[in-house]
């Protein structure tokens, strides 16, 4: 079945504001929202995804959430997959994706153009390719040569092109390596930037430098709409499991760092993007009566969580965010969907 046909009749009442906790029982959403911090709220979370199927497709290994510019929500699996969910955010429209020559994607990242374009990270080579609706390949972005896949490059298999959003009323689009370049301190992240030149064109633009938290790689990332950009990291480790904190990054008077092919961890001579804490998900979130089936999962609500999206601007300017965890098609894995409220510091 294809989005644009299931658009029209199943996700016309859609708006930005649903929630997770009108669709999860009393076991998995808290009467009232429960602060993780001063800036972050969770308001509530859902399994109703884990482990289901929809036109003969598994609804798992989400690695991105997208809305397009009416308030649908979009799931991206990195199985080539990618779910419309509708109001209930379940499964209404599935389409699939393949590169060049007809293979499976790793689909990590996802943002959607004004006319319903997909954009599409894969961390393999890495690339961004850009799809319609319909899940056909219409063209890819260039590159930078040293994120390429060594030994083309310097990027880490399975550690490039992660985090997509697209900026500035989609005439930017950013994206985050998940991991570092080999030839840069092994905290240091990189963020490509393209600006759009006509209608489909998008060119290299500026690139900047984050710094992660050690141990951690970034997940996913989402524009603010001021020229910030929340930042997803998480990390497992065997003795506490899956662990995940949000930032906001400042890259506004960040140093150009395009032409740069080495970089030490707080280099001097580099202006880092300014990197500020919200909150520590899996250290002082509530549980709200998750369970986990990860043995030692300090925080059994915290997963593998790859996904964020912004998908409206509440009163007061809070931010609403729905996030989303890849389950990696396992037994003890949960495919978990978050309402989240965050206040972002001036």
């Amino acid at each position: 079945m294809q989005i644009r046909s299931v658009l029209s009749a199943a996700l016309s009442t859609v708006v930005a504001a649903t929630t997770l906790t009108a669709m999860a029982s009393p076991a998995q959403a808290a009467s009232n929202a429960q602060t993780c911090s001063p800036q972050v709220t969770m308001r509530g979370y859902s399994d109703a995804l884990d482990k289901t199927t929809y036109e003969g497709a598994l609804v798992g290994d989400l690695s991105s959430l997208a809305t397009d510019r009416r308030g649908h929500l979009f799931a991206l699996s990195d199985r080539s997959k990618i779910f419309a969910l509708d109001d209930r955010l379940r499964p209404a429209g599935v389409t699939s994706l393949a590169d060049e020559n007809g293979n499976a994607l790793d689909s990590e990242g996802l943002a959607i153009e004004r006319n319903g374009d997909f954009l599409i990270t894969s961390e393999l080579e890495p690339s961004v390719r850009r799809f319609d609706q319909r899940g056909r390949l219409l063209g890819r972005l260039p590159v930078p040569d040293n994120f390429r896949v060594a030994p083309a490059g310097h990027g880490i298999l399975n550690r490039t092109l992660e985090g997509l959003t697209l900026d500035h009323g989609g005439r930017t689009l950013v994206a985050a390596m998940e991991g570092w370049l080999t030839t840069d301190g092994v905290t240091t992240r990189r963020f490509q930037t393209w600006e759009r030149h006509g209608r489909h064109d998008f060119r290299l633009a500026r690139q900047w430098a984050y710094t992660a938290e050690p141990g951690y790689g970034i997940s996913e990332i989402a524009a603010t709409g001021d020229g910030r950009y929340l930042v997803l990291e998480r990390s497992f480790a065997v003795n506490v499991g899956w662990t995940a904190k949000l930032y906001l990054a400042d890259p506004r008077r960040a140093t150009d760092i395009s032409d740069v092919q080495a970089l030490a961890d707080d280099e001097p001579e580099v202006r880092f993007a300014q990197r500020t804490l919200l909150a520590d998900l899996s250290g002082t979130c509530p549980s709200l009566g998750a369970v986990s089936h990860i043995p030692n999962q300090a925080n059994p609500l915290i997963g593998n969580v790859e996904g964020i999206v912004v998908v409206c601007r509440e009163h007061g300017g809070r931010l609403r965010l729905r996030l989303t965890t890849d389950d990696g098609e396992s037994a003890s894995e949960i495919t978990r969907l978050y309402d989240v409220t965050v206040r972002l510091p001036h």
